[in-house]
C-alpha cells in the first residue's frame, strides 16, 4: 500500500492517525470475520453429525482470542525482538573468515518508533551484545523523512561491529511517497540522511564496496542502492559496485530480495546477498505469510548451489502498526567452511 504525503502535512502525525485507524478496524474486522468462519463449520459439523456442538459459544472463545492476539501484535508483539541464528557452510570461503559473524539488522523505519527511544535501546543492548565480526543494515532505516532518524542517532550510534556498520538504502530512505515541491527537495533530503548515517558511524555503500582484512585473507563487502521491481526505486548498479572484486568472496547488501533472481544469479559470482523489505508483511501464522503470494523469497535462506540469499523480517514495522507471528528479527549470519 502506497500513500503519498505532502511535505506540508505534520509528519509523521499523518502516519499515526491512519495507522490507529487500520488497528481500531482490525481489532473490529478480524474477530468478526473468524467469529463467522468458526460458526459456519460448526453448523457443517452438525449437519453431518447431527450433534449439537455448542458453536456459538466456540466462536466466541475463538474470536475473542484472535482479539487478543491482535493486541498483542500491536502493543508488545512489534517489540518482540528475536535473535535469530544462521550457519552457512562455503567451500570457497578463506580460511581466516571461518566462524565469522555478521549481524544483520533491517527495515528499522524509525518514523514508526517515534517516541518509543526504550524499544530502539533494547533492540541495540540485544545487538551489541552479539559482539560480532560486522554489522549490516540492509535499508529502510525512515519512513518518509530524514528528521524521523534524529530522536534516534544517540541510541543507534552505539551499535559496533568490530569490522565496522555499514548499510545501504532501501525504496523508503529515498522518500518516493513524498508530494516533494522540487526533485532538488527531494535530494536535499537524501542528503540529509546520508549525513546523519554517517554521524552514527555508518558507512553507507552506494554502489561500492570496500575489502574487509583478516591475517592475509580477506573477502568484499559489496552495496548497492535500492535495486527494485515497479513501482520500487531501482537505482543499484551491480557491475560498478563489483567493479575490483574479481576472484575474492563476496557478501552483497541489496534491500529487495528480487535483485537475486533479477540480477545477481544470473550475472555474478555473488556468494551471499543480505536484503530485507518484505517485513512477512509483518504477519506470519503457523509458518504461513500472503508474504509468499508476492515475494518468492520472503523469509529466511534461499540457496542455488554456491550462492545464497539471506531475506530478513525487519526490525520495525509499517503502516499496520503491529506483528503477528513475523517478529522483529536481529539476524546472526556465521559463516563457515566446508
Amino acid at each position: 500500500m502506497t500513500v503519498i504525503f505532502s511535505i506540508h502535512e505534520p509528519m509523521p502525525d499523518s502516519m499515526y492517525r491512519l495507522s490507529n485507524f487500520l488497528l481500531i478496524f482490525l481489532c473490529f474486522a478480524v474477530p468478526k470475520a473468524i467469529f463467522v468462519i468458526v460458526i459456519l463449520i460448526m453448523k457443517l459439523l452438525f449437519l453431518i453429525s447431527g450433534r449439537r456442538l455448542y458453536g456459538g459459544y466456540i466462536a466466541g472463545v475463538v474470536a475473542l482470542a484472535s482479539l487478543a492476539y491482535v493486541v498483542y501484535g500491536a502493543t508488545e508483539g512489534k517489540q518482540h525482538f528475536q535473535i535469530r541464528e544462521v550457519t552457512i557452510t562455503y567451500k570457497d570461503l578463506p580460511d581466516a573468515f571461518d566462524g565469522y559473524r555478521i549481524l544483520q539488522l533491517s527495515d528499522i523505519h524509525s518514523g514508526s518508533w517515534t517516541r518509543n527511544g526504550k524499544a530502539i535501546q533494547k533492540a541495540v543492548d540485544m545487538v551489541n551484545a552479539e559482539q560480532a565480526d560486522l554489522v549490516v543494515f540492509t535499508g529502510d532505516i525512515v519512513n518518509n523523512i530524514a528528521t524521523e532518524l534524529d530522536e534516534f542517532i544517540p541510541i543507534l550510534s552505539q551499535i559496533k561491529g568490530k569490522d565496522g556498520v555499514y548499510s545501504v538504502l532501501g525504496n523508503h530512505d529515498y522518500s518516493p511517497y513524498i508530494k516533494w515541491n522540487t526533485k532538488a527537495e527531494q535530494q536535499t533530503n537524501l542528503d540529509s540522511l546520508l549525513a546523519k548515517e554517517a554521524r552514527m558511524g555508518w558507512q553507507v555503500l552506494n554502489n561500492e564496496h570496500t575489502i574487509i582484512h583478516r591475517g592475509h585473507d580477506s573477502i568484499a563487502l559489496v552495496g548497492v542502492e535500492n535495486s527494485g521491481n515497479p513501482p520500487f526505486p531501482n537505482y543499484g548498479d551491480l557491475p560498478k559496485a563489483l567493479k575490483g572484486t574479481d576472484g575474492i568472496f563476496k557478501v552483497l547488501l541489496s534491500h529487495d530480495p528480487t535483485h537475486w533472481r533479477r540480477e545477481v544469479l544470473p550475472e555474478s559470482d555473488v556468494q551471499l546477498m543480505l536484503s530485507g523489505h518484505t517485513h512477512e508483511m509483518q504477519f506470519s501464522i503457523f509458518g504461513f505469510s500472503p508474504a509468499k503470494f508476492v515475494y518468492p523469497e520472503h523469509n529466511g535462506l534461499y540457496r542455488e548451489g554456491n550462492q545464497a540469499l539471506f531475506v530478513n523480517v525487519g526490525l520495525g514495522y509499517l503502516m499496520f502498526p503491529m506483528r503477528l507471528g513475523a517478529w522483529p528479527e536481529i539476524t546472526v549470519i556465521t559463516l563457515k567452511k566446508e
